[in-house]
C-alpha cells in the first residue's frame, strides 16, 4: 500500500502559502501541482515552493493527484468542489465547507455515489490545547457538560484586509468567516447540536477600508455583523456563542466551558496552542499542565516577530491517513456538514427571530493525543 497521496491545491491566494509550507512537515502528503484562474498566481507559488503548476483542467486530469485542496473563495466552494470530485478526486477545502446546508448534502451524496471522500477545514480544533481541553472532559474533570460561552469580537476586517469587499456581502459575516472554528470545537468538546436561537444586527451600513491601496474606499454593508446565539446541543448542554465585527474592545475569554463540578478555559479556536485554564468545585483557576503534543510547539512567526503553534495541513494529513487506512477522518465532511447546517441555522434564527431546530447531526470526532498526532507527522 502506498504512503503517501498525491495533493493539488486549486486557488494561490494568501492561504495557500500556509498549506504549501506546513504540508511538508507530514507524512502521508505530498504536494505536487498548483492551479488558479489566474496562471501568473499559480506559477509564483509553484516557484516559490517548487511544484507545477497547471491549468485547473489538467489539475484535475493529473493521474498522480489524488486529493485536491479547494483554497478558492467561499462563493465558489461548493462550485469547485463538485469539480473535483466530478474529476474523481477526494475534496478538502477550506472553511466553510459550503454556504449553504443543501450545497453539503450534496456534497455528500456526490461524494458517497463517487466513492469518493470529503473532508474540511477548520483543523485548528486538533491543535494541542483544544485535544488537551477534550482530553479533561473526557476524564470527567469538570463533570458533565451543563453550558458555556464563546466570544469572537472584532471591529471589522477593513482595517487589515486590503480587498474586504466579501466579508460584509451575503456569504460573509463573522458567523460564515470565524464561526466554522468555534463551532466545530464545541462539537469536538461537546457533541452536535440540536437547536439554536439567535438575533443579529447591523451596526453600520457602510464601511471605510483601512489598509493597502484602496486606503479610504467606502464599502457598503449588505450582511448582519453581530450576532448572538443560544445553541442548544444535543447532550443537554446550552452555550452562548457571540460573534461580533462590531466592537472595538471588550474582555471576553474565547471560550468558557462550564461543568457540574468546575469550568475550563479554552484559548483561541482559530489557533492551535495557547494555555487551558481549569478550576474545580473549589473555584481555583490554574493551568493545566502542559502535555507533549507536537501541534502545540510555535513553528510560525507573524510580522511582528510574534510566534504561534501553526499546523494548518493536520486535518489534511488526517484525511489521508484515513483514506490510506481506512479509518474515520476527524474532519469528514459528516461533521462539517453539521457545522454549515448550525452556522445556516443561527442566520435563519436571525432573521426570524425564532428557534430553529437543526437538521442535522454527527458524532465527535476521535481524540487526537501527541502520539497519534507525531505518527501523522515526518
Amino acid at each position: 500500500m502506498e504512503k503517501t497521496l498525491g495533493v493539488g491545491i486549486i486557488g494561490c491566494g494568501n492561504i495557500s502559502e500556509a498549506y504549501l509550507k506546513l504540508s511538508k512537515l507530514f507524512k502521508a502528503i505530498d504536494v505536487l501541482a498548483v492551479a488558479d484562474i489566474n496562471m501568473e498566481s499559480a506559477q509564483a507559488r509553484a516557484k516559490q515552493f517548487g511544484v507545477k503548476a497547471q491549468t485547473v483542467k489538467e489539475l484535475l486530469k493529473n493521474k498522480d493527484i489524488a486529493i485536491v485542496v479547494n483554497l478558492t473563495v467561499p462563493a465558489v466552494h461548493f462550485k469547485v468542489s463538485k469539480q473535483i470530485l466530478e474529476a474523481g478526486k477526494h475534496v478538502y477545502s477550506e472553511k466553510p465547507l459550503t454556504l449553504s446546508y443543501k450545497d453539503a448534502v450534496a456534497l455528500q451524496k456526490l461524494a458517497k455515489k463517487m466513492k469518493l471522500h470529503v473532508a474540511a477545514a477548520p483543523d485548528t480544533f486538533l491543535g494541542s490545547s483544544h485535544q488537551l481541553a477534550r482530553q479533561a472532559i473526557d476524564d470527567g474533570k469538570i463533570g458533565k457538560i451543563v453550558s458555556g460561552t464563546a466570544h469572537v469580537m472584532g471591529h471589522g476586517m477593513e482595517h487589515w484586509h486590503p480587498n474586504p469587499d466579501f466579508f460584509f456581502k451575503p456569504g460573509g459575516g463573522p458567523i460564515l468567516d470565524m464561526g466554522p472554528y468555534y463551532i466545530a470545537n464545541l462539537i469536538n468538546l461537546i457533541g452536535p447540536v440540536k437547536r439554536v436561537a439567535a438575533l443579529s444586527g447591523m451596526a453600520r451600513k457602510e464601511r471605510v477600508i483601512a489598509n493597502g491601496p484602496r486606503n479610504g474606499e467606502k464599502l457598503k454593508v449588505k450582511t448582519p455583523t453581530t450576532y448572538h446565539a443560544l445553541l442548544e446541543f444535543v447532550q443537554g448542554a446550552q452555550v452562548t456563542l457571540s460573534a461580533s465585527w462590531d466592537v472595538f474592545a471588550h474582555k471576553h475569554q474565547n471560550m468558557e466551558i462550564y461543568g457540574a463540578s468546575g469550568a475550563l478555559f479554552v484559548p483561541d479556536p482559530n489557533f492551535f496552542g495557547g494555555d487551558v485554564m481549569i478550576a474545580g468545585s473549589d473555584a481555583k483557576l490554574h493551568k493545566l499542565e502542559s502535555w507533549q503534543h507536537p501541534f502545540g510547539v510555535d513553528n510560525w512567526k507573524g510580522g511582528d516577530g510574534a510566534s504561534w503553534a501553526n499546523y494548518r495541513t493536520a486535518g489534511l494529513a488526517d484525511m489521508a491517513t484515513g483514506i490510506l487506512n481506512k479509518r474515520d477522518i476527524r474532519c469528514d465532511i459528516s461533521r462539517m456538514a453539521h457545522v454549515v447546517d448550525v452556522m445556516t441555522s443561527i442566520m435563519k434564527s436571525g432573521e426570524t427571530k425564532k428557534f430553529v431546530e437543526v437538521k442535522s447531526s454527527c458524532t465527535r470526532p476521535k481524540p487526537l493525543g501527541p502520539d497519534e498526532a507525531r505518527s501523522l507527522m515526518k
